[in-house]
């Protein structure tokens, strides 16, 4: 099969191959794993991330991809899986399911987690395996390109959503407007459909697209917004628009920061805190950690219901090295997927 293999870490250059094209044997299921026939990929911050050393490290040499779309072509017995029925596969690859966090519903914290693409190979190939209760039956009103963004980005900012505890008619920040960014506003929208939400990037065209799925406000990433806000999701990956948040948050206001590495260490920008006029008056800090299935189910069905659709640019996957380039310098706003079949 075809596949793009990342084989050594580095800096994701403008004109590089961070991922050499290669071909690899079709892969062979382990008990209780499914064969799937990819058919898209979205290409993911978090790969950049991986790449570039930010993650843990990944086991190399690696398949990467984690918002995989394909049709089941083998399923273990016993699954609830059809030949042929189209799935998807999530950050989540595995998890023990017999620790506290597991038990408790929270398996994105377990201390076995395995990602899709960097601890198991994932998506950017034609064919991967995966467990057969880690993969996601799709809705029938989402086609292949469009469910491959709610895979990741659409299911962590769902769970990032979760986590402010915004009710209908506070206002809501986001931070960057990227692939997660303007899913996220399309589910706060159909969740919170009197809240008004303010959205700060220094990309002009993601200002334009983020007005144009009905933001109320649109400004730079470091602008002070026109009200203070209850809660504030922060995508970026950079240290500095943390701070820019949490000085427009109201008191008692919830800033979730929605990235799973900053880039550079960039200590002296945290350590600058002004306590009093950027965090007092119980304003709180919060992290996303991965997803669970329950993020990526919801988050599918949602979508489906609501109508939310990314906005898409599609590269074949000879292309991945090009789809990287484009997130790191921000070109093209919306989502990045690999088209693989068809």
């Amino acid at each position: 099969m075809q596949a793009m293999l990342l084989s050594r870490l580095g800096e994701v250059a403008d004109d590089g191959a961070a991922l050499e094209a290669r071909e690899l044997p079709l892969p062979e299921p382990a008990a209780g794993e499914a064969l799937i026939e990819v058919s898209c990929c979205g290409v993911c911050h978090t790969e950049l991330d991986e790449i570039e050393g930010r993650t843990p490290p990944p086991r190399l040499p690696i398949v990467p991809g984690h918002q995989v779309v394909g049709r089941v072509i083998s399923a273990p017995a016993g699954s609830d899986l059809r030949v042929g029925e189209r799935v998807g596969v999530a950050w989540i690859f595995s998890a023990c399911g017999r620790c506290e966090h597991c038990r408790e519903g929270r398996e994105n914290l377990c201390a076995q987690f395995v990602a899709t693409g960097r601890d198991a190979h994932g998506g950017y190939a034609q064919f991967m395996t995966a467990p057969a209760g880690f993969v996601h039956p799709l809705p029938d009103a989402l086609g292949d390109l469009e469910a491959a963004p709610l895979l990741c980005a659409g299911a962590v900012g769902y769970r990032a959503l979760s986590l402010c505890r915004l009710e209908d008619g506070q206002a809501l920040g986001l931070t960057g407007f990227g692939a997660s960014g303007h899913l996220v506003l399309q589910m706060a929208r159909a969740r919170f459909a009197r809240s008004p939400i303010h959205v700060f990037t220094h990309n002009a065209a993601q200002r334009a697209l983020a007005l144009d799925l009905g933001a109320t406000w649109a400004g730079a990433a470091d602008a002070q917004s026109p009200t203070l806000l209850h809660a504030i999701i922060d995508t970026t990956p950079a240290w500095a628009p943390l701070r820019a948040a949490l000085r427009n948050l109201r008191p008692g206001g919830r800033l979730v920061v929605n990235a799973i590495r900053k880039e550079g260490t960039d200590a002296a920008v945290m350590a600058g805190i002004d306590y009093a006029g950027e965090l007092w008056l119980e304003k709180s800090v919060q992290s996303v950690a991965n997803v669970t299935r329950a993020d990526v189910r919801e988050c599918l069905a949602l979508a489906a219901q609501a109508g939310i659709r990314p906005r898409l640019r599609v590269y074949a996957l000879a292309d991945a090295n090009r789809a990287l380039a484009d997130i790191k310098f921000g070109r093209h706003a919306g989502a990045k997927v690999l088209q693989v079949a068809g």
